[in-house]
């Protein structure tokens, strides 16, 4: 389990894909006496992500709120951070693909996005984890993109990374701690 004592502020949780990134947040959030708060990025597209956002919702059960908001977490935070809470945001790429798709060429309106998250993360009241993607270690994509799309991410967890409390990589179910700054 991990031994770093984690009470407030803000943790970034990376991996791969089915890495175990958000079963260890998830424990790392139950571990805490709080009001427990999913906010979830995905947006069932097709049958196949309904059913994942589905099973998902019966594993963490009735003892967290989820509440789903592609695009504007930031502001979600604003309203829900408390000291008495946390708040497991899952996942930083998804939410990105969201911006993507709604704001398509707009790189500005994406980075506003991007800034306004990292802003709110900076000065969180009670312990926010947040759970990305890490998307830089595979293959450089074919089109470009993908390619901008992967640039933005690696951006996104280094600006994440930048604010965060703690850092934690979490390779085939085992959590590594990249930064503690406690």
């Amino acid at each position: 389990m991990f031994k770093t004592k984690f009470e407030r502020g803000c943790m970034l949780v990376l991996g791969g894909a089915k890495s175990g990134k958000s079963r260890f947040a998830m424990d790392v959030c139950n571990a805490l006496n709080r009001k427990r708060i999913f906010l979830a990025t995905a947006q069932a597209m097709d049958p196949e992500m309904a059913e994942r956002i589905l099973l998902h919702q019966a594993e963490r059960g009735s003892k967290w709120l989820t509440v789903e908001e592609p695009f504007r977490i930031a502001s979600t935070i604003r309203k829900m951070d408390k000291q008495d809470t946390v708040i497991l945001v899952d996942c930083l790429t998804l939410w990105l693909n969201n911006l993507f798709m709604k704001y398509g060429e707009d790189r500005e309106e994406v980075n506003r996005n991007i800034e306004d998250l990292v802003s709110k993360l900076s000065g969180v009241h009670g312990a926010v984890l947040v759970v990305s993607n890490e998307v830089g270690m595979g293959i450089v994509p074919e089109n470009p993109l993908s390619r901008r799309y992967r640039d933005a991410a690696g951006l996104l967890n280094q600006r994440v990374a930048g604010v965060a409390g703690r850092v934690v990589a979490v390779l085939a179910g085992q959590p590594l701690v990249l930064k503690d700054a406690e």
